[in-house]
């Protein structure tokens, strides 16, 4: 069993870890930029949760023409989608549970990326990954799926405060990005979407993005159904409306609950396994006892 274990735990990090990572061990006491009772904390501990939410934001960043140029533009997406997929997963795991020193280190980097990529979209409309607009349209994005995936596929009953509070507590990361206007809760986030719709578009490159999505590699063979049950996972995440526009059919109401079944199943032995992801070692950093 103890071998079985330690496969499932590499093959969790060889998707969500690699060089750059933080050093999560050190140094000892050091809370980050959040700390053990914050609820950033609480909702980007599961793997699964995760995973599904990362790739419902992708898709609904990529609605939006400029952000789905600079993507397309500016990176090796369509050959190495888990790549993006694992250096998004660095980034957030780095600034949730890593040290406060890492955290900026983290932060910077991405800042001094972001200066690089510039371009026209096939629009016509220059753009800027450093555009603070745009920051807060991929962040909001990003943590509103974070949300959807911890709210579906791990704790349902997530109380309304603490989610509100996760929503207020991440966007210091988005400000430190550049973002501005960053919503803070479920509410305005809400109305932020709202606002954003008429912006978005879906063409050629977004419908590619969708089949990169749904035909994502495995780390193995053996775990290739596990990715594609999460992948899908991922996408039913999308409100009705995107998936429209993506050319999803959504799902009915029981075939949702048997995909939501099917993903909190195949989450288990996730979640039996992992023993040094980044929740794990944060508390060892912290003096704390396992996460319970």
């Amino acid at each position: 069993m103890e071998f079985l274990r330690q496969r499932i735990e590499a093959n969790v990090l060889a998707i969500s870890r690699g060089p750059g990572s933080a050093d999560f061990l050190q140094p000892p006491g050091d809370p980050g930029l959040f700390g053990p009772d914050s609820a950033a904390w609480q909702v980007h501990s599961d793997f699964t949760a995760m995973l599904t939410g990362g790739v419902a934001a992708l898709l609904l960043q990529m609605l939006h023409p400029l952000p789905l140029a600079g993507v397309w533009d500016h990176s090796n997406f369509q050959a190495d989608m888990l790549g993006r997929l694992r250096r998004t997963a660095q980034f957030v795991a780095g600034t949730t549970f890593g040290s406060r020193g890492d955290a900026e280190r983290l932060i910077d980097r991405v800042k001094r990326i972001h200066l690089g990529i510039t371009g026209v979209a096939p629009d016509g409309r220059p753009y800027a990954a450093s555009d603070p607009d745009l920051l807060t349209w991929v962040h909001v994005a990003e943590v509103h799926c974070f949300l959807q995936g911890y709210l579906r596929y791990r704790r349902p009953d997530f109380p309304a405060a603490r989610q509100d509070q996760y929503l207020d507590e991440i966007a210091c990361v988005a400000e430190a990005l550049g973002a501005r206007a960053v919503p803070r809760s479920r509410a305005a986030i809400a109305g932020y979407i709202e606002r954003m719709r008429p912006q978005l578009r879906c063409d050629d490159r977004t419908r590619a993005t969708l089949q990169l999505v749904l035909n994502a590699p495995a780390p193995n063979a053996v775990a290739q159904p596990w990715t594609r049950l999460m992948m899908r996972g991922g996408v039913d995440l999308l409100p009705p409306w995107a998936q429209e526009m993506l050319g999803v059919t959504p799902r009915g109401p029981l075939r949702r609950e048997l995909l939501r079944r099917s993903v909190w199943v195949a989450a288990q032995p996730i979640r039996w396994a992992m023993r040094n992801g980044s929740i794990h070692l944060a508390r060892r950093r912290m003096g704390l006892p396992p996460q319970p």
